[in-house]
């Protein structure tokens, strides 16, 4: 583990005076969420390429693109989103601005596929809104640690 994650680094941080405040955990929640539904979309996106009747029973379950594109759409999304949200833990202003965009893009990807699976798909946007509150309220609590 580094210094910078390690206990070293908060004892060194209270010797020098700097305080990091309680809500920069917001954003390492975030972060971890984003990790986590990036990962989750990656998932899915390769069960509905190798098995797509397992999103789609019927005609009434119909998307806008057909199986193979909505798999693609999560596996890249997912991807994107997994990835912004490592970022995250940068502290950096694009890093948020990027988090934000694709949390946003995430949570309208979910809405659309709100027929196939309701649940997981309701559970993806409360969570993409939470993602969107924490940066928005508290990403500049997080100190910006640079490019990595």
């Amino acid at each position: 583990m580094s210094a910078q994650w390690g206990a070293e680094a908060d004892l060194a941080d209270s010797r020098q005076g700097e305080h990091r405040p309680a809500w920069a955990g917001w954003i390492v929640f975030a972060s971890v969420v984003m990790l986590i539904l990036g990962v989750f979309d990656v998932i899915a996106g390769i069960v509905a390429l190798f098995q797509g009747g397992y999103y789609i029973s019927g005609p009434e379950y119909a998307l806008v693109l057909d199986v193979t594109g909505w798999a693609w759409a999560h596996v890249v999304g997912g991807a994107l989103v997994a990835v912004s949200g490592g970022f995250l833990l940068t502290g950096a202003i694009w890093a948020r601005v990027v988090a934000v965009l694709f949390a946003a893009g995430n949570a309208v990807t979910h809405l659309v596929f709100l027929s196939a699976h309701p649940v997981w798909s309701m559970i993806v946007i409360v969570l993409c809104v939470t993602v969107i509150w924490a940066v928005l309220v508290h990403g500049d609590e997080l100190p910006d640690r640079g490019l990595w």
